[in-house]
């Protein structure tokens, strides 16, 4: 299919859209080079034919009934079974609806990709299946996944199985839903500002967000390069671990990875002794203003000080640097969201990797019509962004990216002294889904508020695991450790040996 060229009308339209007032000699002048040039553009359409995935034979998903869908988890329900044999065999796994599987409608949780099938796998699915696990279908996520709580995706709300008048925090909503329910092993998902975390820490499972670049990203929805990331969602440490095996390396086609990347042993890293080592519980993780429950943290306070039974040191940290990291993270994920992902079409440009053009132009052609139907935490960014583009040409962007310089870099200080940082995954426990005619200022607080800890980690790169700590009435506490980067096999190894110290994590209670 060949671009349409455009006229001296359209052109002229070009000029003013920079502020350029060409003479007419010189419009026809453009008008002639710009038809010349776009010939260029159809011989790239042309041989990009010859290479364009097709999608595999067989491949399909439907939407469950409601009845067969009671906390509103799954988007869409398929089987795509992987090899024979692997560390994953026989193992269920509910892939985030932000990540392509081939053949298998994605929708992002927004009206924006509705219809979408993408044509190739991820990497991280392609892992999956050759490792033996079997697709049992896409997880609902948030709204372009902009969202820490589970109100805004477009299919509804997704319900915490301990409870289903309460949130179970995004984005990977339906992943962590499902994961506590049982009603699948292993779910992905994706975090760029706690979206594993948060629904680990709401739901009672186990959550990790890796090193940023540890495991690839290529063939998930992009929000902002420097802080997309994939992991596991998982009911015990072990398995994570074993998924983290199975993810973690270089793919090639991902710019967010080192060259130099290579993978430790996560799974086979649990078990042993972690008596010697030394963690820092962070002062400011604990009494944010109007947010931080009493119960939350004295229940990470009091998981924290066991990890002494096991022999490893706990002392106190002090990193006002930490209360900083929002934001810096606030600047880049609103800025860079609005730049790359709203305007960008998701992908933005500039960087070596592999790129979706289908999905590029389908959410590119709708976006522009279903804008009014954004959820209002992707409307806030999109406006917000764009005032900053409008009025400060996005500077401060720039001086955060600068900053994120140096928040890495007191981590880095402070972990050069302790193996691990400890502090409250999310500030308070799961809050009551809103209602849809709540107050604007309500739903975006119920979709924002409980990033302030883990939002930091997605700047700095640091790898960062949620535990269950224990219970604040009836509901689940996560514990976050956060590590050197790319020493994830020492947050997992901490967080094994406490599973089997306090004899494993609680489940919700049985659905009626």
């Amino acid at each position: 299919m060949t671009i349409r060229r455009p006229d001296n009308d359209d052109v002229a339209a070009l000029a003013r859209s920079y502020g350029m007032q060409p003479s007419d000699a010189e419009l026809a002048g453009y008008t002639t080079l710009i038809d010349g040039a776009l010939s260029s553009y159809d011989a790239v359409e042309e041989l990009y034919a010859d290479i364009a995935p097709q999608v595999p034979a067989g491949r399909s998903g439907q939407r469950p009934d409601d009845a067969d869908n009671p906390l509103g988890a799954w988007y869409v329900r398929t089987e795509i079974r992987g090899a024979a044999d692997g560390p994953l065999a026989g193992r269920s796994v509910a892939i985030k609806d932000n990540t392509s599987v081939a053949g298998v409608p994605m929708m992002n949780g927004s009206h924006t990709l509705e219809g979408f099938v993408p044509s190739r796998d991820a990497t991280v699915v392609s892992r999956l299946l050759d490792a033996g696990a079997t697709v049992l279908g896409k997880s609902v996520c948030e709204d372009l996944c902009f969202s820490g709580g589970s109100h805004t995706s477009v299919t509804g709300p997704v319900r915490n199985p301990w409870d289903p008048t309460r949130t179970t925090g995004g984005s990977s909503s339906g992943s962590g839903a499902l994961v506590a329910a049982g009603e699948v092993d292993l779910g992905l998902g994706g975090d760029q500002g706690g979206s594993i975390r948060m629904p680990a820490a709401f739901c009672g499972v186990v959550g990790h967000k890796p090193t940023h670049g540890l495991v690839p990203y290529t063939g998930a929805f992009p929000i902002e390069l420097t802080i997309d990331h994939l992991g596991p969602i998982t009911r015990t440490v072990a398995d994570a671990a074993v998924a983290l095996d199975v993810l973690a390396g270089r793919d090639g086609l991902d710019p967010r990875q080192p060259d130099d990347l290579v993978p430790e042993q996560y799974a086979a890293a649990l078990g042993g002794s972690v008596a010697g080592l030394r963690v820092g519980v962070v002062a400011q993780g604990f009494g944010w203003a109007e947010l931080s429950e009493p119960g939350v943290d004295d229940t990470v306070r009091a998981a924290a000080a066991r990890l002494s039974e096991l022999g490893i040191e706990v002392v106190d940290v002090d990193l006002p640097w930490h209360r900083h990291g929002l934001h810096v993270w606030n600047v880049i994920a609103t800025d860079g969201a609005a730049v790359q992902m709203v305007d960008g079409n998701g992908y933005g440009h500039n960087y070596e990797g592999l790129y979706d053009p289908e999905l590029i132009a389908y959410y590119g052609r709708q976006s522009r019509e279903v804008a009014d139907r954004w959820s209002p935490t992707v409307s806030l960014v999109a406006m917000t962004g764009r005032w900053s583009a409008q009025q400060e040409q996005t500077r401060h962007y720039a001086m955060a990216r600068n900053l994120a310089v140096e928040l890495r870099a007191q981590y880095d200080r402070a972990l050069a002294d302790v193996d691990l940082l400890v502090m409250p995954t999310v500030p308070m426990v799961a809050p009551e889904i809103p209602a849809a005619d709540d107050p604007l200022e309500v739903r975006v607080a119920r979709a924002l508020e409980m990033v302030v800890n883990t939002a930091p980690f997605d700047v700095s790169g640091h790898p960062a695991i949620s535990v269950p700590a224990g219970l604040s009435d009836g509901l689940p506490v996560g514990m976050m450790l956060v590590g050197k980067r790319f020493a994830d096999a020492t947050c997992l190894r901490v967080a094994d040996a406490f599973e089997q110290l306090v004899g494993g994590f609680p489940a919700p209670p049985p659905r009626s």
